[in-house]
């Protein structure tokens, strides 16, 4: 399966700073700061060191699915009804994770800088320019996530020490303010980004080379410096009480960014990293669908059956109240993708192990000097 279109390692990496690199910098951060304020961030160090371990399930499925396309891999080993309930299952998951993405997008563009804009065309824009980046190739969504990517970081380190002038680092202490249970509590919105790496094995037949566990570690370490990076900034640039009332902590860093007395209103550079992620987030998520559903290349099926129930699933949603979208990503959404992700690495999990010693079995079995003639 691996050759022309395939994508190397690096290139997984630079999609996960920005696939995931988007949740965990932009959409966790209010929860997140809401629910362990001052030690939030210790949040994100235990959340890390505990996902650390589930890393290695990771690359045992990828070992013992052999890079085989899920949708390839499952049927051989659960059958095609078992295999194909969990494929649709996974697309239609990832259909909604990409339209909770795209409507806080809108929000944010609505709230900062289009108010007077109907949202319905904002949606239908995006829609058509992400639906278009789909079907294209994983090459080309990776090779404009590289060029990207660039300015992102770029425009990020620029922010943090820029803002470095009206930072007190004094705002992180004392640490354990309230005790653990907020620290707790808030563990649940960094896994939730974390939990996403298991995006990858879904692609794992359009890697060059395998995957091993440092590869798995590297991107944990560079998604925990994401995340940490904007909320270690937001307390100690508002301080925590002010922090946890923002709703998009991230952006408002960049209000303060000043050079010298007269360069100021920067602000405007945090549009592209939101929209860019945006678009490569979106793109890269529902490519993952058309792939699992068989449709790569097919562009009259992903326009008939994936852009159109992905603008109606957004819909709905953009029709809701700030607020209530707020509650429901923050309180249900996040929690939820990081259950549903961890469960369904358990279950490739069980599944690969189950197939292996099936394979052992037959093949004793095969061997066993009674069953032959004797």
């Amino acid at each position: 399966m691996k050759g022309v279109g395939s994508i190397s390692i690096l290139h997984v990496v630079f999609l996960a700073m920005t696939v995931i690199g988007l949740k965990n910098h932009v959409t966790i951060m209010p929860p997140l700061l809401e629910t362990a304020e001052r030690d939030s961030w210790l949040s994100v160090i235990f959340t890390s060191i505990l996902m650390f371990p589930w890393l290695f399930l990771l690359v045992y499925i990828h070992i013992k699915s052999n890079q085989e396309p899920l949708k390839d891999w499952l049927p051989q080993k659960i059958g095609k009804i078992g295999s194909n309930i969990v494929i649709y299952t996974i697309a239609i998951f990832l259909i909604i994770i990409a339209a909770f993405t795209m409507i806080e997008t809108l929000q944010w563009v609505n709230t900062t800088f289009l108010p007077k804009t109907p949202r319905l065309i904002l949606l239908a824009i995006y829609v058509v320019l992400c639906i278009l980046l789909v079907t294209t190739s994983l090459q080309t969504i990776v090779i404009v996530n590289v060029f990207v990517l660039l300015a992102v970081v770029v425009f990020g380190f620029f922010v943090a020490f820029t803002n470095l002038q009206v930072k007190d680092y004094d705002l992180l202490r004392p640490f354990f303010e309230h005790g653990f249970t907020p620290v707790l509590q808030g563990l649940v919105f960094p896994a939730s980004g974390f939990s996403e790496l298991i995006l990858f094995l879904l692609i794992q037949h359009q890697i060059k080379d395998r995957m091993r566990w440092y590869h798995f570690a590297i991107m944990l370490l560079i998604l925990a410096g994401l995340t940490m990076g904007p909320l270690v900034g937001a307390i100690t640039e508002f301080g925590p009480a002010e922090a946890s009332k923002q709703r998009y902590p991230a952006y408002e860093e960049w209000g303060l960014v000043t050079i010298g007395r007269y360069v100021e209103h920067l602000d405007f550079l945090s549009i592209y990293q939101w929209l860019t992620g945006t678009f490569i987030r979106v793109g890269f998520i529902l490519y993952i669908v058309t792939d699992l559903l068989g449709m790569v290349g097919n562009h009259q099926r992903i326009w008939k059956f994936i852009a159109f129930p992905f603008f109606f699933i957004c819909l709905p949603l953009m029709l809701l109240n700030e607020h209530i979208f707020l509650q429901l990503k923050g309180n249900y959404m996040l929690a939820g993708t990081f259950i549903f992700f961890f469960l369904l690495s358990i279950f490739l999990v069980i599944v690969a192990f189950m197939s292996g010693k099936k394979g052992k079995k037959s093949k004793a079995d095969t061997q066993d000097p009674e069953s032959g003639d004797t």
